[in-house]
């Protein structure tokens, strides 16, 4: 169910990237690659689904991967997306970085490598489980605590126009409340750390761990900046927006 190296190596130049909306009240528009680079490299911000899924995909073509653009609910506040890449194959791989997987997986049911077996070391803290549920792609997750959750994905080649376009509205529609999401180090595993309703928690595989409450912007952009090295001053200032609900 692993990827090829090849592959695995253009996705581990996301390893540190947290999935963001902070971002949008402050580019409030739909970034280039380059911008986004730009972005990253002077202020550690990365971006939401959207953005990472695009310059995902500009780095596997510029290594001359073969890949393409998915999503579900485009052009709704429900939006998601990610990108299909395929090895020489011709094998597909689900890479979801908004999502924050650990690492691709294999989505082809039908190839010899696949199995329907619960897998760890995909997914932070949970393990999951691939199946194909009509024609759509269905990821089961196995949370610690015993939870069970689904999500369907349409694993169908999106047009990059009709992609970018989505991105676009996504970039346009603010949720009220801000969240961030990153992979973090914990103990002997890689665990899921989430800022979202101006309370955080890591989610690890001995349950939730709820981090203490914090009261001011100045306490969450400490806590934030220390979790992701996102530049203080940006964080003050998204916060301060999110916090006041300024979404001009």
């Amino acid at each position: 169910m692993n990827a090829p190296d090849y592959l695995l190596n253009v996705w581990k130049r996301f390893d540190g990237f947290p999935m963001e909306t902070l971002t949008k009240v402050w580019a409030k528009k739909q970034r280039s690659v380059s911008q986004m680079r730009e972005d990253q490299i002077h202020y550690g911000i990365t971006g939401n689904c959207f953005d990472l899924s695009i310059w995902l995909l500009n780095e596997f073509k510029e290594e001359g991967i073969k890949a393409y653009p998915i999503g579900h609910h485009l052009h709704s506040k429900h939006a998601h997306a990610a990108i299909i890449a395929e090895d020489e194959r011709g094998r597909r791989f689900l890479c979801d970085l908004g999502d924050q997987w650990l690492k691709p997986i294999l989505i082809d049911v039908k190839d010899q490598e696949y199995t329907n077996e619960m897998l760890g070391v995909f997914f932070p803290a949970a393990d999951i489980r691939v199946s194909q549920v009509e024609n759509n792609l269905q990821i089961e997750y196995f949370r610690p605590s015993g939870k069970v959750s689904r999500q369907i994905y349409d694993a169908s080649r999106v047009e990059e126009s009709s992609f970018c376009s989505a991105a676009e509205y996504s970039q346009q529609t603010i949720h009220p409340i801000p969240l961030l999401e990153c992979r973090c180090p914990y103990k002997n595993e890689i665990a899921h750390w989430e800022f979202y309703g101006w309370k955080s928690f890591l989610s690890t595989t001995e349950g939730l761990i709820d981090d203490p409450d914090l009261h001011s912007v100045q306490e969450w952009t400490a806590r934030i900046n220390k979790k992701t090295g996102f530049n203080t001053v940006f964080l003050n200032k998204v916060l301060e927006i999110y916090k006041n609900k300024i979404f001009d």
